[in-house]
């Protein structure tokens, strides 16, 4: 059976976090089942593992140690047939997925073990004994496998009913709601065997094999996930599953009324972030760079890094409740961007950590499956790793760090991404704010130009006869700097008013360029 993960993937560990991957020379079926219950298990509801035999694990890198040790052909066969009688030492029945791929020329078997929808699972703690072995719970303690006891056996029990909402079946869901033009389209994307079989296989082996049924053979339903993924219009199912992004170029409290509505965004979970994320890169993230004095290298920086914002919006998509009603907000305004999602974080996290921003670690993930999926598609990050990257890309960028907010009831997640000094007071869409031209506008502005912009800057609005006064600079050299600075070159300063009572003020480029040089 052909699994949906490219099979170099897991042996450089990558996309795949380490901790669910485990590399095993040759074929020991003790411990190798005790992985797969514990797996099964699931304990911190990441989804999983897999399980490849017949690969070295390097010791300083962890990756696989190429060419790998293989197993040899004949052996294949046996493991197999093995493999069916071990399964019925898991109870209850588990059935692991396995598939052979040639690597460096040698075979290996690869064993994908989906987190279980009946745990908790137990296995004989020796399923090669001929007498009856005793049964024993097992989980994973990071990259480790041991046994449960305590209150870790006494949680895991009561997990049993805590499975996921995107890995639950939904009876409203129809095999020919999934597209699989969209199937074939993530295939393709993360380079699974499964392409080489698409056309052979029906939607329903597709799923099957993918892992995305549950239930008895006579009564499979289609998980959540699938729609969430695969169907063009999840809100059939899960009512309200949008974006909503909102502009108040001054502000929502200075101006509530000068408001842009952005057309909601809508589709599969992937095509929702892409789309949203287009459109903050294109009409809302503006770059500066600043050339300095008697230096070769320019300071350059932006009005929110992109990498913060992309994690910030696939973590709303990713850990939203799906059950709720609520759009995810983007609301844009001149000093910060807020996303905002429902649920909040889950109780495990305290309220301290939430506070401090720094790194959220949940024990318990709502849309665990759905997370895998975007990380294989390389739109999100390993599991507790999205603010701390996003507060890395605010520090570089030399922003401000984020605040994150929620209520006692955990109903919502608010994050508040800082516009970094030195962009004016407005939100500009589109390209009219300043970017890669500074360099040109440094270039051009002398300390005579500069000490203009400061005055006028000072203040507020000046006269011609203001800036002669107080620069002692002649009229005509007025005239020319004024002249240059109003033009649509540099476009920093305007004339406002009549021509008796009116002066010129900065731009909102202006101001921004002021605030670069005070920095």
């Amino acid at each position: 059976m052909a699994i949906p993960v490219n099979i170099e993937d897991l042996l450089h560990k990558r996309k795949i976090e380490s901790t669910r991957i485990e590399f095993k020379t040759g074929w020991n079926p003790d411990k190798i089942y005790r992985t797969i219950c514990a797996f099964a298990n699931d304990f911190d509801n990441i989804g999983g593992g897999y399980i490849i035999v017949g690969v070295q694990e390097e010791e300083n890198t962890g990756i696989a140690k190429r060419p790998v040790t293989g197993i040899p052909i004949e052996e294949l066969d046996k493991i197999q047939r093995d493999m069916v009688g071990f399964n019925h030492k898991i109870e209850p029945f588990y059935l692991p997925r396995i598939d052979m791929q040639e690597i460096d020329g040698k075979y290996v078997l690869l064993i994908w073990v989906p987190a279980g929808v009946n745990r908790p699972y137990n296995v004989r703690e020796r399923v090669t004994a001929s007498n009856q072995s005793p049964c024993k719970w097992y989980v994973r303690s990071g990259t480790n496998t041991i046994e449960a006891r305590g209150e870790v056996l006494d949680e895991l029990r009561e997990m049993a009913n805590r499975t996921p909402f995107d890995e639950r079946g939904n009876e409203s869901i129809e095999i020919t709601d999934i597209s699989r033009a969209l199937v074939l389209d993530y295939l393709q994307t993360v380079n699974s065997r499964l392409v080489a079989d698409f056309e052979k296989l029906s939607l329903f082996e597709l799923l099957s094999q993918m892992d995305l049924l549950v239930g008895p053979v006579e009564r499979q339903l289609v998980k959540n996930v699938a729609a969430m993924m695969f169907c063009k219009n999840p809100a059939k199912f899960f009512p309200t599953t949008q974006v909503d992004i909102v502009i108040f170029p001054e502000g929502c409290i200075k101006n509530p009324n000068n408001m842009i509505e952005v057309p909601k965004i809508v589709g599969p979970v992937p095509d929702m972030i892409k789309q949203a994320l287009d459109y903050i890169k294109t009409n809302v993230i503006k770059k500066r760079i600043i050339k300095q004095k008697d230096k070769a290298e320019s300071i350059i920086f932006f009005n929110y890094p992109y990498q913060a914002i992309e994690e910030a919006v696939v973590n709303a998509l990713y850990h939203r409740d799906y059950q709720e009603r609520e759009p995810v907000e983007i609301t844009i305004e001149p000093e910060k961007i807020s996303i905002l999602s429902y649920a909040g974080p889950d109780r495990s996290i305290s309220i301290d950590a939430i506070q401090k921003a720094e790194r959220l670690k949940s024990r318990r993930y709502r849309n665990r499956r759905l997370g895998d999926y975007l990380k294989e598609l390389q739109l999100s990050e390993g599991r507790g790793t999205g603010i701390p990257t996003i507060q890395d890309e605010l520090r570089r960028n030399g922003s401000d760090p984020a605040v994150i907010e929620t209520n006692e009831e955990r109903s919502y997640f608010l994050i508040e991404i800082p516009c970094r000094e030195g962009f004016g007071d407005r939100v500009l869409i589109g390209d009219d704010f300043i970017s890669s031209d500074d360099d040109k506008i440094n270039d051009k502005i002398n300390d005579k130009i500069k000490s203009v912009l400061l005055k006028i800057s000072e203040l507020g609005i000046a006269k011609r006869k203001d800036l002669h006064d107080a620069i002692k600079i002649s009229m005509p050299t007025i005239d020319r700097i004024l002249k240059q600075l109003i033009s649509e070159d540099l476009n920093l300063i305007e004339y406002q008013g009549s021509r008796k009572t009116g002066g010129y003020v900065l731009t909102e480029k202006g101001k921004a360029f002021i605030k670069s040089m005070n920095e």
